[in-house]
């Protein structure tokens, strides 16, 4: 191999217990997968045009060439790993992207560059696995974050594919899960020739945990670009609009809505026309969230059902699919969500780079050393309860210049904490130059 790649002799070794218990009985419960994908079809968690995927039947060829196969779990992994398959793309090599949400397969139609082929992760049982493998038959296999699957893990390595985690992060609960595991754990991490984690927090837990190789190289979705806004449907919204002072909470969980709305309440007498934009990050409670500010006497539309805000509204509700680049541009002040509600909070550096002035509630451990870098910096405000929020979003709201003094710092510290990127790719480059270099000596 070249320099920086290194030889994987432990596809033979004899695994854990616990890992060999674990693929006895996704092997034997291979046969139910059928009563399993019906009951997630029933629940609109899996896509019936493609269900066969879910069984590792590809549906489409595999293209002549390099392949390098990509994992992301759901939207935000899969939103963080654009710019690193464009990268890769423009290499010349295939890509192939996994996920395993439909709601990440309808952005990643959106998303992808042309040429690059999107899949559903096949059902981790070991003939699924196989079917897959045996198909795609990839060259490099990057997984992202924390997704990690067993069969698939093992039998890419058995077949001698380079795995390499990137964006790798161990959240604090996953961590003291796996030491309960630690036989399991280090067995699969074993099987990744290089982990590239994004802090050093999580490249100490990598190691605690058995990774033999790991680098620190920054957070992807530091690097993600201002997201993407169609023109047209922009201009309508400005237009139905106006000068209406407006402000947005963005990627909602279940919980987070009634304080906004409280807050929304609280400000309409000081802000008559005041419009709170919502933006949940499941878009089917949408048609709960109207309820929720009917229920507080306030006026609401879905944007599913093809309404504009019409002056009377109160709260708009985007319960659509890849439309945030909208929302950030139409809203000085962003509360981003799954902050107040338990969920580890949502990453803020979209709206950041479209300017709004961010605010969060307390439970960020998802973006922690982002969010305790923006809040040092002045750059973001950890909002507690909504008697804070009221206030704060009543004084931003009055205050342009205190606005901007904060979309500076942000900007400014995301700046400064990005590059993960390419310090991904020259992690990387090492596996490119000797796939190229097996591919021209089998030529």
């Amino acid at each position: 191999m070249s320099q920086g790649v290194v030889e994987r002799p432990i596809a033979a070794e004899r695994l854990p217990l616990a890992l060999r218990a674990y693929r006895l009985a996704t092997s034997a419960g291979s046969p139910l997968a059928g009563f399993l994908l019906s009951n997630r079809l029933k629940r609109g968690k899996e896509d019936a045009a493609r269900l066969g995927e879910r069984r590792g039947e590809a549906s489409l060829p595999r293209p002549d060439g390099p392949l390098v196969w990509i994992h992301g779990a759901s939207v935000g992994e899969v939103a963080a790993i654009i710019p690193l398959i464009e990268r890769i793309a423009a290499k010349e090599f295939n890509v192939l992207l996994t996920s395993g949400t439909v709601t990440s397969a309808k952005l990643a139609g959106q998303w992808l560059p042309p040429g690059v082929i999107h899949q559903y992760v096949p059902l981790d049982a070991p003939r699924f696995a196989a079917r897959f493998l045996n198909h795609w038959k990839p060259d490099l296999g990057l997984f992202t974050e924390s997704d990690l699957w067993p069969n698939l893990i093992l039998m890419s390595a058995e077949r001698h594919i380079p795995l390499i985690l990137v964006n790798g992060r161990v959240s604090e609960r996953s961590y003291n899960r796996w030491r309960y595991a630690p036989g399991m754990i280090a067995a699969l991490l074993k099987r990744f020739d290089l982990c590239l984690a994004q802090t050093a927090a999580y490249a100490a837990r990598y190691r605690d945990l058995g990774a033999p190789r790991i680098s620190t190289t920054g957070n992807l979705k530091l690097d993600v670009p201002e997201p993407a806004a169609d023109q047209d449907s922009l201009r309508k919204l400005q237009a139905a609009i106006g000068s209406r002072t407006t402000i947005a909470a963005a990627s909602t969980h279940a919980g987070e809505e009634m304080p906004l709305i409280e807050t929304h309440r609280r400000l309409r007498h000081t802000f008559p026309r005041l419009l709170t934009i919502i933006a949940p990050r499941h878009p089917d409670r949408g048609p709960g969230i109207v309820e929720i500010a009917r229920d507080a006497g306030l006026s609401a539309s879905l944007r599913s059902r093809g309404r504009l805000p019409e002056p009377n509204d109160d709260i708009y509700v985007v319960d659509t699919l890849g439309e945030l680049g909208l929302v950030y541009r139409l809203a000085p002040i962003v509360f981003m969500g799954g902050s107040l509600a338990s969920h580890g909070g949502q990453n803020p550096v979209e709206p950041i780079k479209l300017g709004a002035a961010v605010l969060h509630g307390p439970h960020v451990w998802n973006f922690a050393e982002l969010y305790e870098a923006l809040d040092t910096a002045r750059g973001a405000e950890l909002i507690g309860d909504v008697g804070k929020l009221t206030v704060r979003v009543g004084a931003l709201l009055t205050d342009a210049k205190e606005r901007a003094e904060i979309s500076s710092a942000a900007r400014e510290t995301v700046a400064r904490l990005g590059g993960a990127l390419d310090r991904t790719l020259t992690a990387l480059d090492p596996y490119f130059m000797q796939i190229r270099l097996e591919r021209r000596s089998h030529a």
